[in-house]
Order: C-alpha cells, then sequence, then structure tokens
C-alpha cells in the first residue's frame, strides 16, 4: 500500500470519526439557525462569564442547566448587535452573577444548546499546560516517548548532526558544502524546518512569561523527560530550543544563519521519514539581533539555574550584536538569493527590510542583563515614535516589556509604561460582536490572526501588572474565551481542548500519524479572509474565514510562535487568578 493511499485512507477514518462525534455531541446543531458561542472549556467562579447567541432568536431570556438538565439560573438576553466583521447578529449571555462549581450547558430556545462547560477554579490549568506542552510535540531530533507524548509518540527526525552549508551562506571559513551540526529545537510550525527569527519572538515570550509569573512556573510541570530536574519545565523546554539556536552562530564571526532547512517542504509524512539534504543559510540582520535578544534575555533567566549555560548565552549574545553592527542592513531576500545560487530555496522567509525594532528589542535586553550604558543609549536611539502589538516582523514592543521589567522610575520608563498603556486602554471600552476584545478593527484577521488575539490578551495582563486595574485582566479573559470558542466560527482553536475543535490542521505529523485526534495543545491560525491557500471556505468574510482542513495552511496551520502568547495569556490568568479575585478560596 502507497504511502499516498495510506494517507487517504486515513484521512477518510479520521473524518469519519470526527464526524460521528460531532453528531452525537451536537445532533441538532447542524439544522438549527442560532448557535450559542463560549468558551468551551470553563469559566472560573467570580470571574465575568459571557456567551453569545448568534443567529436570529425571538427568545427574551436564556437558561442555565446542571448535569440534571434542571435551570439552575436565567436570565435576560442582551440586545441584538450586528457585528462589524460579518453578518451575524449576536446577543449576549450574561451569568456572572452564578458561581456554583460544577458542568452546566446554556440554553436559549430556539437555539441549539450550547456545548458543556465547567464553572471551577483552575478552570484554565488543563489547557495553559497543554499549549506550553506542545512545544514538546515539536521537537526535532529526538524521540518522542510513550511516557510523555502518549498515543502520539514517534520516531525521531532530523538530527542535524550533517547540516550543509548553502551556497548563498559560504565564506573562507565555511566554503560551500561544509557539514556542521545544528540539531535539537522545534518544528517552527506545520513544516519541519528550524527559522531563527521566528524562534526570536516565540523565546522572547516564552522567557517572559517566566519574567512575569516565576513562583506560577516554578511549580508547573508538564510531563517532559525534563521535569523534576530542579528548572522549571517553561526553561527546559525553552533550554531545547536555544541549545539549537546557539548552534546557529558562526563562531569565526559571531554571525548566525537566518534558518536552518530543506531547499523545499517536505511531504505530510512523519518526521523520521523526512530525509531531504538540510542546510543552513545566509546570515542576516534580523537573525543576529534576534539571536542577541535571545540569549541575553536567556542569560538573566537561566542565571540562578544553569551559571555555565547563562555564561555561554551572554557570550554568544555580545558577539551577534557586534557582528550586527558591522553588518547593520543584511535582509534575507529569498527571491534575489535564488537568481544567484542553487538549489533554490523555497521554504518560509521570514524575510525583514527594517531593522528598527530588532535594535530596539535586542539593546533592550542586553541593557537587562548587563546594565551597560552604551545598549541604554542604543534603545533609546532606535525608540519608535508609536508602539504596536508584537509580531515576527516587529518586536519592538518586547523590549518595552524588558525595560519595564526592569525599571518603573526613570523618565525613560514614565515614557514607555504610557506608551504601552495606550495601546492597552484603547482596547477597554470596545466590545466585538462577541463581548471580545478581538475584531475591533478588520485588521485584526489576518494571517495568524488568533496571534493577533493571543497578543492583546498578554498586552492585557502587562497592563494589568501595571497597574493593578482589573479592567484589563477582565478583558484579558475575554480573548481568551476568543480563542477558546467565544468566536464567529464557533470554534476551540487550540486542539484537543472543546467540543468542537481542529480535526485537520496543517501539521505533518498529525496528517501522517494514523490518528484519528491531531496532537492535542497546538493553536490553530484562525480566520484570514486572505484565504492565501486557495481551499474552499464555506464562509469568506473577515470573522468567518476559517476551514479545518490540513490543506489550508493560511487557517488552519500551527506555528510556534502563535502558541507563545497563549502559553503568557493561558498561564498568567491562571497564576492571577486568586489576585483577580475568580476565586474565593486558596487553590491548591
Amino acid at each position: 500500500m502507497s504511502d499516498g493511499f495510506k494517507q487517504t485512507v486515513m484521512s477518510i477514518y479520521r473524518l469519519i470519526a470526527f464526524s460521528l462525534f460531532y453528531l452525537l455531541t451536537a445532533s441538532s446543531r447542524a439544522s438549527a439557525e442560532s448557535e450559542i458561542m463560549l468558551n468551551q472549556t470553563g469559566f472560573y467562579p467570580y470571574a465575568p462569564k459571557f456567551a453569545v447567541v448568534a443567529g436570529p432568536v425571538t427568545a427574551a431570556s436564556f437558561y442555565l442547566l446542571n448535569e440534571a438538565k434542571d435551570t439552575v439560573f436565567t436570565g435576560k438576553l442582551g440586545a441584538e448587535q450586528h457585528s462589524s466583521n460579518s453578518n451575524l447578529v449576536t446577543r449576549l449571555i450574561d451569568f456572572s452573577a452564578f458561581s456554583d462549581t460544577g458542568t452546566y450547558r446554556l440554553a436559549v430556545p430556539g437555539a441549539v444548546t450550547s456545548y458543556p462547560f465547567y464553572i471551577r477554579p483552575a478552570v484554565m490549568n488543563a489547557v495553559a499546560i497543554a499549549v506550553l506542552k506542545g512545544y514538546y510535540y515539536q521537537r526535532a531530533s529526538m524521540p518522542l516517548l510513550p511516557a510523555y507524548a502518549g498515543k502520539w509518540a514517534r520516531a525521531a527526525g532530523h538530527p542535524d548532526a550533517d547540516v550543509t552549508i548553502h551556497p548563498n551562506a559560504a565564506d573562507q571559513f565555511r566554503p560551500a558544502g561544509t557539514k556542521i551540526p545544528t540539531p535539537l529545537g522545534w518544528y517552527d510550525a506545520g513544516d519541519y524546518n528550524k527559522y531563527i527569527v521566528n524562534s526570536g519572538i516565540t523565546m522572547g515570550t516564552l522567557l517572559g512569561a517566566y519574567e512575569d509569573f516565576p513562583e506560577y512556573f516554578n511549580h508547573l510541570s508538564t510531563n517532559i523527560p525534563e521535569s523534576g530536574n530542579q528548572v522549571p519545565d517553561l526553561l527546559n523546554e525553552a533550554i531545547y530550543n536555544l541549545r539549537w539556536m546557539l548552534t546557529m552562530q558562526d563562531a569565526n564571526d559571531g554571525g548566525v544563519y537566518h534558518k536552518c532547512t530543506n531547499a523545499g517542504f517536505d511531504n505530510m509524512v512523519m518526521p523520521d521519514k523526512a530525509r531531504a539534504t538540510r542546510y543552513v543559510v545566509q546570515k542576516s540582520t534580523a537573525a543576529a539581533l534576534d539571536f542577541a535578544a535571545v540569549t541575553a534575555q536567556a542569560s538573566r533567566v537561566l542565571k540562578p539555574f544553569l551559571p555555565a549555560l547563562a555564561d555561554s548565552c551572554l557570550k554568544a549574545s555580545r558577539k551577534a550584536w557586534k557582528w550586527a553592527e558591522g553588518h547593520p542592513g543584511v535582509p534575507y531576500n529569498q527571491d534575489s538569493i535564488n537568481k544567484l545560487y542553487s538549489p533554490a530555496i523555497s521554504t518560509g522567509t521570514y524575510g525583514d527590510n527594517r531593522f528598527h525594532d530588532e535594535w530596539v528589542w535586542a539593546a533592550a535586553e542586553l541593557y537587562s542583563t548587563t546594565g551597560d550604558a552604551a545598549f541604554l543609549r542604543a534603545f533609546e536611539a532606535y525608540l519608535p515614535n508609536t508602539v504596536q502589538l508584537p509580531n515576527w516582523g516587529n518586536v519592538a514592543m518586547l523590549g518595552y516589556y524588558t525595560m519595564l521589567r526592569k525599571d518603573r522610575s526613570s523618565s525613560l520608563s514614565t515614557r514607555l509604561q504610557e506608551d504601552v498603556l495606550k495601546l492597552a486602554t484603547h482596547y477597554l471600552d470596545f466590545y466585538s460582536a462577541f463581548h471580545t476584545v478581538m475584531g475591533q478593527s478588520v485588521r485584526d484577521f489576518t494571517w495568524g490572526s488568533n496571534d493577533v488575539a493571543a497578543h492583546q490578551g498578554m498586552l492585557l495582563l502587562f497592563a494589568y501588572r501595571l497597574t493593578r486595574d482589573k479592567r484589563y485582566v477582565n478583558r484579558a479573559l475575554e480573548n481568551l474565551d476568543y480563542i477558546l470558542g467565544r468566536n464567529a466560527t464557533g470554534y476551540s482553536f487550540v486542539t484537543g481542548y472543546g467540543s468542537k475543535t481542529p480535526m485537520f490542521p496543517h501539521h505533518r505529523p498529525s496528517a501522517a500519524d494514523g490518528i484519528a485526534e491531531p496532537v492535542p495543545g497546538l493553536v490553530a491560525g484562525g480566520p484570514n479572509p486572505g484565504m492565501q491557500d486557495k481551499c474552499k471556505y464555506e464562509f469568506t468574510d473577515p470573522e468567518r474565514a476559517y476551514t479545518d482542513q490540513t490543506a489550508s495552511y493560511a487557517s488552519n496551520e500551527i506555528a510556534i510562535n502563535w502558541n507563545a502568547p497563549l502559553v503568557y495569556l493561558a498561564n498568567g490568568i491562571e497564576a492571577l487568578q486568586q489576585e483577580a479575585g475568580y476565586v474565593k478560596t486558596p487553590v491548591k
């Protein structure tokens, strides 16, 4: 039986399995016009609790049902609200006043009864752990064992012990064809390549989560091979990728290769079956500065746990910074490079032609770690006039976060705090038709829109830590609700968590492993009206342009940088639940 035929059979099997599950859990949903959208994981006892019913209903009230289907709470539906991002009309369900723990459903006459959900303390604990554990499933160069990976155990892929210097990366010390080792690290997304730039924002976000919630993460276990080794699991996971990043620096000059990659994307096969030649490609300014930022931050964070590694990181950071000073404007322009060198590289580009934001972030991390005033001057020299949510192509906000962690008393920190709070406060008074921050602008719905939602939530949690104004943490929670089901698609976008979750993400191991359920804990990209993959979408309006198909890399791929702000958001909410008043008894 050919691999292609087996994959087709498994796709059919998974489709049947999902269809049966869907029918069993919502037998009348397909024929109903109206649907209740809500966080399918659940709610904290004393937190705000919102759902929406989307579609026309004539009822005036909603009902909260317990497991025995008894009504335990009722309330009035909100006024109709027309979405600005689709033709949907919604009405708000507010059951914040109800606080009894248990398992419940919501009912509205004329709409399908909701999926079941919990009300209880630490209700986000499982999904918070899962989105961090998702990185373990992305590890290259090691087998995933049943003790840690369960039924998603697999053989090791990509040892990357003999990676080829591509002609576009060759120099006098490492001519084209030279072999170097660059093992470990995470697969970037649904593909099997490893990219420094995207690792940059991912690592910065994860290390920042530890810096903001150290006591919480010190006690969080994710059941990975390193668990129990006296290093917090969040840092254990980050170290696995950090050790790969360190191999991507050329010790001869301090420059950093842009990526470790095949010439083209692999087929939908398991990692150990993907055996194309691997290359490291041209060094770039963005790669060097992202690397400098991560290694400086890692040095600071890891010093109490692994002082020798911390020292190595700081030395590597300084060398990368020095290389960038000597090469301040070297982009990675794949199309131009391919005209000069072969084989042509057609994998993810992560190209960036403007580097002010990378200078800001790297300078912030080096200054925070070393106290060297030269880095403070560089930070101030490159500081932008306005700040925006971070993404892989604009990482300046990570520098703001770091500088505000270091100091809150200087005139500079006052300016930085004002800029951060101005952006965060912009989100306080807007409510989408789904009662979330997400959807304030149609621009929120882009490639990786769930990354936007998670970064909005992360910013709001950071604003809460600056001000202790609970409006910020409550609004952050609403965007977590969005990602977990209170959105126009009705999907909980984290694989394996919720009643209606992606079953066919654009993720090679999930497509090829022969298991009906995809690898858990991975966040799908989300609605993207660009629909660049040319798949067939049932809806094309901005907030519903999503399709659960393996081929849909534009809406249904996973990526390490999208999981990272969700790690911050979900775990940050869990860390703050007592302080935010979401429970009234200690959580053990």
